[in-house]
């Protein structure tokens, strides 16, 4: 009977160091996961957050509650870059705004976990605006008669959805 508890023991610690090396590698803090936009942590709320005043919604790959602050946390699975790119952090930042807006709480940061490392961005005044002036440029092009192709690359516009209707197309 002895031995029974000693390797149910055995297997809990098992299970508890596995558990804390498979959060470690999704790029998760410590803290209990609120939300989930991904099914590997099983099912969560996945309800979008809303910004009405700014006409903003999104869904971040996971919310974890770490007590004073709720952190959004985005999962890419491309290359790992040597630094983020920009356009993971503005889709960041926008989750920033929206946690800040949903929960009442400005969150001090926001991870970017890319496959071989996890990139902590730090909500500063300088992101908040950079994200606020973005969200307003968009809002303005979105309402103007027209849009400009915005890059340089055939790759991308080979593979779009209105290459065959697109007057600028490479």
């Amino acid at each position: 009977m002895i031995w029974l508890f000693v390797v149910l023991i055995l297997l809990a610690v098992l299970l508890y160091f596995f558990s804390g090396k498979l959060r470690n590698e999704s790029g998760l803090p410590g803290g209990r996961i609120v939300n989930s936009d991904t099914k590997m942590w099983g099912e969560q709320n996945t309800r979008p957050l809303f910004d009405g005043s700014l006409g903003l919604t999104g869904k971040p790959d996971y919310l974890v509650d770490i007590g004073n602050a709720v952190i959004p946390v985005e999962v890419k699975t491309c290359r790992t870059p040597d630094a983020p790119y920009d356009s993971h952090i503005y889709q960041l930042a926008a989750y920033l705004i929206l946690v800040e807006k949903v929960y009442q709480k400005t969150p001090p940061y926001g991870l970017i976990h890319y496959p071989q490392r996890t990139f902590q961005i730090d909500f500063t005044d300088n992101l908040r605006n950079n994200i606020l002036n973005l969200i307003s440029e968009m809002h303005r092009v979105e309402n103007s008669k027209q849009i400009d192709r915005s890059h340089d690359e055939p790759y991308r516009c080979s593979r779009c959805g209105y290459k065959d209707i697109c007057d600028q197309r490479l």
